[in-house]
């Protein structure tokens, strides 16, 4: 089901693609037009979800496919009923940096996990019945986004596991986002994250304005 009172937009792309800069743009411009904004992010963004985090991002333990995937939907479970759901009902937007389309491309075609049984019930059991409003899917060439992400290593900026992928995965991960695109393109808009910041912001709002949900 779509979130009724509030707003659900999810923001989704492949690391490096300027996801959480241009969910703090949004909030703000969101806030101006008077609306209540929850800014929040999978994974671990509640108490139990972090503690999840840390296990699958620090790379101390690394979890099999299956596990990883596991682990993931574990996460969203808890964000939805503890944080998503919650803000809805108060009639709160809610930008989530990530998602369900997430785990379709990071652990299903980025891990090869896609021909498993069932797992489109898996993932909308995780949901809990709540599907974004919007997904906005800043889309930028895998050499640019890994360019970026070496750029913040340089700066000291700490990767992740995911982070430090071979450039295959990426791949990977970028052509899965595209198929979703194609599939959900009711739902899923594409911006052009290899625009300046100001332009890429500039195209989400109109994507707001143009779809309602202003």
């Amino acid at each position: 089901m779509r979130s009724t009172t509030g707003r659900l937009i999810t923001f989704e792309g492949g690391d490096g693609t300027g996801k959480s800069t241009q969910l703090r743009m949004t909030q703000s411009w969101l806030r101006e037009q008077g609306h209540q904004v929850l800014v929040t992010h999978e994974p671990g963004d509640t108490p139990l979800g972090l503690e999840i985090r840390r296990l699958l991002l620090e790379g101390q333990y690394t979890p099999v496919p299956e596990c990883e995937l596991l682990m993931f939907l574990a996460d969203r479970v808890q964000h939805v009923r503890e944080v998503i759901m919650p803000a809805l009902k108060a009639g709160i937007y809610v930008l989530c940096d990530r998602y369900s389309d997430s785990t379709m491309a990071y652990q299903l075609a980025g891990r090869r996990l896609a021909d498993l049984d069932g797992l489109n019930s898996m993932l909308q059991f995780a949901e809990l019945g709540i599907t974004p409003d919007l997904t906005l899917w800043l889309d930028l060439p895998v050499s640019e986004a890994l360019q970026r992400i070496r750029n913040r290593s340089s700066m000291g900026e700490e990767s992740t596991r995911l982070d430090e992928e071979k450039q295959s995965f990426h791949e990977s991960v970028h052509a899965a986002f595209a198929k979703l695109h194609h599939v959900h393109d009711d739902r899923i808009v594409r911006i052009d994250a290899a625009k300046s910041i100001e332009t890429v912001q500039t195209n989400i709002q109109a994507v707001v304005r143009d779809r309602g949900l202003l």
